[in-house]
């Protein structure tokens, strides 16, 4: 598996008419050298969805380099301390467990962790992570009187859907929550339509790699 460098250079162009939109790539299952080549091109925002794999990938030489880790797969509560170790970001905030235990691990030590985004489970689907829309706002609240620093929502809409549809649920809900929060929504699916929609931040990955 390689870089396809033909559509990151598209995805690239793309976004410079989208101002208030950032590329994040996702890593997951990719290799240490394929990583470095996109960090050579200038790419320095990447996702990992496992705490044990980025753990393992993001050290020695790639740390020579400018750039920003973000957890975009569901946290264990047994796996936040590493996680906090390791990325700048964590964007799977969904329970009142995992915030408790974030907050006391915070208050022990320093974490390069800075900035949290809380995930919601847009499609309400039973398989998936995320807060449920009628706790949202609760959860939200306890994150702040928990100090942690909630800069965004993300979501990932149900397969075969009308993404857009789910999307624009989205920035209704930020609007009604807190206006300044960020948008994590779109993938290699569907990131055009979350474009459109005002999404802050697309995960991109396998439109990345061939």
């Amino acid at each position: 598996m390689t870089v396809n460098n033909k559509n990151y250079s598209k995805i690239k162009s793309l976004l410079t008419n989208y101002k208030d939109t950032k590329l994040l790539i996702v890593s997951k299952n990719r290799s240490v050298t394929d990583i470095e080549s996109l960090m050579k091109d200038g790419a320095n925002l990447f996702g990992e969805n496992r705490v044990q794999e980025a753990k393992s990938k993001f050290t020695n030489d790639l740390l020579k380099y400018n750039f920003k880790l973000h957890l975009i797969g569901p946290l264990q509560s047994n796996k936040a301390e590493d996680a906090l170790a390791i990325f700048d970001t964590i964007q799977t905030i969904d329970r009142y467990k995992l915030i408790d235990t974030i907050s006391k691990l915070k208050e022990k030590k320093k974490s390069k962790t800075k900035s949290f985004y809380i995930q919601i489970n847009i499609g309400e689907e039973k398989q998936k992570s995320g807060v449920l829309l009628n706790e949202l706002e609760n959860l939200y609240n306890y994150s702040l009187e928990k100090n942690l620093n909630i800069v965004g929502l993300m979501c990932i809409p149900p397969i075969n859907s009308d993404a857009k549809f789910y999307f624009n649920k989205m920035r209704e809900i930020k609007s009604k929550l807190n206006d300044k929060l960020l948008l994590s929504m779109g993938m290699s699916n569907d990131y055009l339509a979350a474009l459109e929609c005002g999404s802050n931040l697309i995960r991109v990955g396998s439109k990345i790699f061939i």
